[in-house]
């Protein structure tokens, strides 16, 4: 049995969202790519519709950014479970290197006063 298509408003209003937030969401989550017809409707499927439920809970529901919610399903940052509403990013190695470097010089300075 295929997969039900939505167009736009059949998925937003299963949502309750708008539609010029599914617009939006897709050119923020790369992920979120729905189909189209020949005249350019967008068609949503069951798992653009999980996709964008995971991305409401995220942005409305944890309090998250859209640069953290992208980093969660992208699967560079994760929800720390403890504390639900944050993120614990992982951090960047080179830019950890960068910032000691800084932090160092930043401390010879101030115990050269």
């Amino acid at each position: 049995m295929p997969e039900k298509n939505y167009r736009i408003g059949e998925a937003a209003e299963l949502l309750n969202l708008k539609t010029h937030v599914l617009r939006f969401w897709e050119t923020e989550f790369p992920q979120l790519a729905p189909l189209r017809t020949d005249k350019g409707q967008r068609l949503y499927t069951e798992s653009h519709l999980a996709l964008l439920r995971r991305i409401r809970q995220l942005l409305h529901e944890q309090g998250m950014t859209i640069e953290g919610a992208r980093r969660v399903l992208e699967g560079s940052a994760v929800l720390d479970e403890n504390l639900p509403e944050r993120v614990a990013a992982v951090p960047d190695p080179a830019f950890m290197q960068m910032l000691k470097r800084e932090l160092t010089s930043v401390r010879r300075l101030l115990a050269g006063q």
